[in-house]
């Protein structure tokens, strides 16, 4: 029959009450539907509860409609249409349940565990059925989800064929025909199973008939074979709840008989239709087998069905099939398969205690976490940057435009200090209040879209209080804000186009004199830097270090004091020119350099005791063979560098005088000083050769004035000498290693070779040893 020839119709309409009636009345039986049909892969645990979570939302939620007079359907079809329609949902979702999860496709409700039921801390499943139940949960493993339902429709339903196609297409089956047919493969299969162990001819035995007798304990078996061990036998026997000898067992046993022999009539001609034997349950005597004077039964038992006389294969394959196709039916009945009926045993008790570990170590993060972002405020205050952390006036008055200290321009020159304390507020958008909270709001909260930078041992917090403001306008294409809060100066940038791209910047500028106050960064673009100067600063002009003997030229600036772009040596790549920016005051001319940072660092040249502004002839000519070595402290918050001759050396060979230079790099939080010893020859144009640097010595300065440093050199001749000077305090100076030599004095000069290394220490006038700078 084709899938075409039916008509999935449903059997009429079906209200909700009446669709709830047949759901609760018929409940067990619809969950072992669904149990049998859901895949075992599941494990029984969750197959159990999955089947009564897909009943249980099997009801309707509004009357389903459908033809006022069903078509006509069989005595065997004729089914309640409530429960028929309850029957098809919970059908249609234990297929679903059996489909895999895939990438591509929207998972479906029922693939999922279910929401209810819910069993904690147990573990639920049907009572253990016998072999048989097992060999049949094995077997229907193998099938498909509709071939399931295909057997599960014909066996416990009692489902013709026509009405189980009709009820696979109505659940979404896109190939019924398939689904039955894999049921027909598994009565095939039972059918087999059942002649294997009881298809014999009957004929012979001790008692004298064709039939088989059973034994002493009432057991039978079709054909004449049975036994008390055989296990054909026991398909047959465990139809119903019952075991050998109860009235279920017998009934089932009898109705198996019954349809083994019913509507069969007379073989084919000259044969006879006499079945060979039917025994009772319970009976004093058994009948025997038909051909033979009388076949003896068990004293109390039940007497053998054996094979009807004249009955040729493939009527008996058929019958066998048939009968097949009702045992495994009546297997589907056994409490093997019935959800309801459960027995119950613990989970992993070990792995559920670590569980109950983990979930209250995230309760309690989950706590502390709702405890921190339900403290008292409203999230950004009224500007929009506050942190619920900062709900205090001083936090309030620090992001409030309003409040942002402007200083007069007359208040410096009357000031008894001269630092940025008493900078005026300068710019074309002083005023504008939407940037300034802006400014402060990006400040007190920078985002990850916002480009920040800071100088080391830089605090990067925000304010502590309304801080002063000392520029406001656009510079190069940006708006610029400049604040400074006593600690630091932070710089706000913005394009002009947006709000997006927004930089931040903080500088160390704590005790910031005159000079250290002269100047700030206030813009890098295309290689350019701007400066903002002071308002006592009178003149600006650059000065090439490379160039000693040139003259600087001036550098203009506008009414707000902002310097023209002048060509920066943070950003070169290479070092063919270094411009500072001389700036001159009331007290004198200062030489400053931009490192990278906001505040530009002060050239100083002279000893540590009394150094002063790298301005000089020979300040400048020392610089232009230092200056390169600058890099070495770039953007490393420098607030000044001091260099400074501590020994003169003949040099051998005739080569003329060696001079030694010690750079010392003071920063604004003082910690972290670099020191570099740099060896001079006596060329004018060669730059210094870099004999040794260290990080955070007192070498080189105030504390601690003596340097020892050591160079291997090569002679215009061609010989290698390794060379060394201390300062003043040195009394001896000694190489070992590589290269052996000791000198009275401050310098020395040993002959070495190529590649030569050594070990260089000196001692001090008083006796103590003093190793070289590292």
């Amino acid at each position: 029959m084709s899938t075409q020839d039916l008509v999935p119709s449903p059997v009429g309409p079906v209200d909700v009450e009446q669709a709830e009636a047949a759901l609760v009345e018929r409940y067990p039986r619809l969950v072992r539907i669904a149990y049998l049909v859901l895949p075992p892969t599941l494990g029984r645990n969750r197959r159990v509860l999955t089947a009564h979570a897909l009943v249980q939302r099997s009801l309707p939620r509004r009357r389903v409609p459908g033809p006022a007079v069903p078509a006509a359907r069989l005595a065997e079809d004729a089914v309640d249409p409530g429960y028929a329609y309850v029957r098809g949902e919970v059908l249609r979702q234990a297929l679903i349940a059996g489909l895999p999860l895939r990438w591509r496709a929207l998972p479906r409700r029922a693939q999922f565990p279910p929401l209810l039921p819910q069993v904690w801390g147990l573990r639920v499943f049907p009572r253990v059925g016998g072999a048989d139940e097992l060999a049949l949960d094995q077997r229907l493993s193998t099938l498909s989800g509709p071939g399931r339902a295909a057997y599960v429709l014909r066996g416990l339903e009692r489902q013709g064929d026509p009405e189980v196609l009709r009820v696979l297409v109505a659940a979404g089956v896109t190939d019924p025909a398939s689904a039955l047919a894999e049921a027909d493969a598994l009565d095939a299969t039972e059918a087999d199973a059942v002649m294997a162990g009881g298809g014999g001819e009957g004929r012979g035995g001790d008692a004298g008939g064709l039939g088989g007798a059973g034994g002493a304990r009432g057991m039978g078996a079709p054909g004449g074979a049975g036994g008390p061990d055989s296990r054909a036998a026991r398909v047959g026997e465990q139809g119903g709840p019952g075991r050998a000898g109860s009235p279920g067992r017998a009934d089932e046993l009898g109705r198996l008989a019954d349809a083994w022999t019913s509507g069969e009539g007379p073989g084919p001609a000259g044969e006879s239709g006499v079945p060979g034997g039917a025994g009772g349950a319970g009976g004093a005597a058994g009948a025997g087998g038909a051909g033979g004077a009388a076949g003896a039964g068990g004293a109390a038992g039940a007497g053998g069905a054996g094979q009807p006389v004249g009955v040729d294969g493939g009527d008996r394959g058929g019958r066998v099939r048939r009968s097949a196709r009702f045992s495994g039916a009546a297997l589907l009945e056994s409490p093997e398969f019935d959800p309801c009926s459960l027995q119950a045993r613990p989970t992993d008790l070990l792995r559920r205690r670590q569980h109950a570990r983990a979930a209250l170590v995230a309760v309690a993060a989950l706590v502390v976490c709702g405890t921190l972002l339900g403290l008292p405020g409203d999230g950004w205050g009224r500007n929009g940057a506050a942190p619920s952390y900062a709900r205090n006036p001083a936090a309030e008055a620090a992001l409030d435009p309003g409040a942002v200290k402007r200083v007069s321009a007359a208040a410096w020159p009357g000031s008894t200090r001269q630092d940025f304390s008493v900078w005026p507020a300068r710019g074309g958008l002083t005023q504008d209040r939407p940037l300034l909270r802006r400014a402060l709001a990006v400040w007190a909260r920078p985002g990850l879209s916002v480009r920040s930078s800071a100088t080391p041992g830089t605090p990067v917090g925000p304010p502590m209080g309304p801080p002063q403001l000392l520029f406001a306008g656009v510079v190069d294409g940006a708006r610029v804000v400049l604040f400074h809060d006593g600690l630091r100066a932070v710089r706000y940038a913005e394009p002009t186009a947006g709000t997006a791209g927004a930089a931040l910047d903080f500088a160390r500028t704590d005790a910031a004199d005159s000079v250290g106050s002269a100047a700030l960064v206030l813009s890098r673009s295309s290689g350019n830097v701007r400066y903002l100067t002071a308002p006592w600063v009178r003149e600006t002009a650059v000065r090439d270090l490379l160039a000693p003997e040139k003259e600087p030229w001036p550098l203009a600036r506008d009414a707000y004091g902002v310097t023209e772009p002048v060509p920066s040596p943070a950003q070169a790549k290479d070092c063919v020119r270094w411009n500072s920016l001389q700036v001159r005051d009331g007290s004198g001319t200062r030489l400053l350099t931009d490192l990278g940072e906001l505040a530009p660092a002060r050239l100083l040249w002279g000893p540590p005791a009394a150094p002063a502004d790298a301005t000089g002839k020979e300040a400048r000519e020392a610089w232009a063979r230092t200056a390169c070595q600058l890099t070495a402290v770039r953007a490393h918050g420098v607030r000044s560098v001091n260099a400074w001759r501590f020994a003169h050396q003949p040099l051998p060979e005739g080569a003329g005088r060696g001079t030694w230079v010690c750079t010392r790099a003071e920063t604004w939080r003082g910690t972290g000083s670099r020191v570099l010893a740099q060896f001079l020859v006596p060329s004018p144009k060669a730059p210094a050769a870099l004999a040794a640097r260290s990080e955070g010595s007192p070498a080189c300065g105030v504390r601690e004035p003596r340097v020892l440093a050591g160079v291997l050199w090569q002679a215009p001749g061609g010989g290698w000498y390794v060379l060394a000077a201390g300062g003043p305090d040195f009394a001896s100076l000694e190489v070992s290693g590589g290269v052996e030599g000791r000198s009275e004095g401050p310098v020395l000069a040993v002959k070495a070779k190529a590649g030569a290394r050594a070990d260089l220490d000196g001692v001090l006038r008083d006796g103590t040893r003093v190793a070289a700078l590292r």
